[in-house]
């Protein structure tokens, strides 16, 4: 795809542009002093880097690179994988954003454990742990394996090699970071991102002649189908629905970013620009796969390769260049957020509260070591399971199976107690994961057992059993709003 010229120079630029990603994480590591400082950027964002944010954390490497590629080889049925994400995304924004925000901020939460002990007693931690950090190193590790790729295809890496070498400078440059560091480093990677994408769709729908000349082009090959909207398996629907989509619902990131606004109001508008946003983004991103294919009539054989192809059939090198970080800023950006999600539930949910001071200094170097930890296991994640969508789809699975039903039912539903709040989690946590390891038996996706599961348990045992003082934190998170 590049000559051996060309590769040493994309070399060169990738190396430079991750040292200077990590001599900015560097200096605001300097202003870093506590333990919110790290974890929820001492909760002072204000509208134009929490929009960034949002949006950054919100199209990572696997939707520019995997619905790009899906929508080259599956058509504009996949701009789904965008829009399951838009009704869980405006109902967060409608009924729970407030009171997310609320509970969170009167008892200076971090992670959504805070909230499901809060709700359910502290027995509910482990679990809510367990879920998020299954979820969250699989997503980040979902991230090394974009990059490995970016260097795979720009200058010829093997992916093993990829992987690792991803996985050494973004654990360095998120372990000194924090997420004062990415919001900061996200205001610059949304912009590249947003511009980047854009810039590419615009120029192959003109280079290829406008959309009705691509429409007669898929005609010709008796393909038109590959430009309906609605080609798109009923199973594939339900399936996104209930992992994209309910992710959505339960992503600790979307949490901590709540918590760290500057206030409600600048929250709230900043969020719903986020969603217009990164709405858009996602169906241009998968248009521009089917655009490749019979709008520039790419053939390539690799499919994976396609935003490379296209972005070197209607660009010169320079061009091809920025698009190569503009792709790097995409990933970055949720590689980061990824992390510190994960991170934040092992040294708040699992090491804090073995805590005798739970107000140590030392919190702040339990935060860095647990990214090291949640490194560790994220890049096991990403050699085992090199596919990026799978692996996104696999990780939402495991969290939205072991705490969406216990989150959002203990939010409507006063009767719920903690009893069966704790065991929805161990149950669909549980379900989902064996039913993973176990190779999906009869081609069921875990989550279409883990959840139901998780919501029978919540419900049967919730009506056989009363707990006074689950009703008593509900009626108190409930003043809050």
């Amino acid at each position: 795809m590049f000559t051996e010229q060309q590769q040493t120079t994309l070399a060169i630029i990738v190396f430079v542009y991750f040292l200077i990603l990590m001599a900015i994480a560097f200096v605001i590591n300097r202003q870093v002093k506590t333990y919110e400082d790290y974890s929820v950027a001492g909760r002072t964002v204000k509208p134009f880097p929490m929009i960034l944010t949002l949006v950054g954390t919100a199209i990572g490497g696997s939707i520019l690179l995997g619905y790009m590629t899906n929508g080259y080889v599956l058509g504009m049925g996949q701009i789904w994988l965008g829009l399951v994400i838009v009704v869980p995304s405006v109902l967060m924004a409608v009924f729970f954003l407030k009171r997310i925000r609320a509970v969170g901020a009167k008892h200076n939460m971090i992670t959504i454990g805070d909230y499901t002990a809060l709700r359910y007693g502290e027995k509910a931690r482990l679990p809510t742990a367990l879920s998020v950090l299954v979820a969250y190193c699989a997503i980040t590790g979902m991230q090394f394996v974009a990059i490995a790729t970016i260097l795979n295809l720009t200058v010829d890496l093997d992916m093993t090699t990829g992987i690792l070498i991803s996985w050494v400078l973004l654990t360095v440059k998120t372990y000194f970071g924090g997420l004062k560091s990415v919001v900061f480093q996200d205001a610059i990677h949304g912009t590249i991102q947003t511009v980047g994408i854009f810039a590419l769709f615009v120029t192959i729908l003109v280079v290829a002649g406008g959309w009705e000349n691509i429409s007669e082009r898929a005609a010709a090959a008796g393909e038109s189908a590959m430009l309906d909207p609605f080609n798109i398996g009923v199973v594939q629907l339900i399936v996104l629905f209930l992992t994209i989509g309910a992710y959505q619902f339960v992503r600790q990131d979307l949490w901590q970013r709540f918590w760290a606004a500057k206030s409600l109001k600048s929250l709230k508008v900043s969020f719903w620009i986020a969603i217009a946003l990164q709405t858009v983004l996602c169906l241009v991103i998968v248009a521009i796969g089917v655009m490749a294919r019979f709008g520039l009539q790419i053939e390539i054989e690799e499919p994976t390769q396609i935003y490379y192809a296209a972005a070197e059939a209607v660009f010169s090198f320079p061009l091809v260049v920025i698009m190569v970080i503009a792709v790097l800023a995409t990933v970055i950006s949720c590689a980061d957020s990824f992390f510190l999600a994960g991170s934040a539930s092992i040294v708040n949910d699992i090491i804090k509260p073995r805590l005798k001071d739970k107000q140590t200094p030392k919190m702040l170097m339990y935060s860095k070591l647990s990214v090291l930890i949640t490194s560790v296991i994220a890049c096991l994640l990403a050699l085992y399971i090199p596919q990026l969508i799978t692996l996104w789809i696999v990780g939402t699975a495991m969290l939205v199976s072991g705490i969406l039903a216990p989150v959002l039912l203990g939010l409507l539903w006063s009767g719920v107690t903690r009893v069966a709040g704790v065991s929805a989690m161990w149950s669909g946590l549980a379900v989902a994961v064996g039913w993973q390891l176990m190779g999906q038996p009869f081609g069921v996706h875990p989550v279409l057992l883990g959840l139901p599961i998780s919501i029978a348990v919540l419900v049967g045992v919730s009506l056989m059993t009363k707990d006074d003082s689950h009703v008593r934190a509900q009626e108190e998170e409930e003043q809050l709003v």
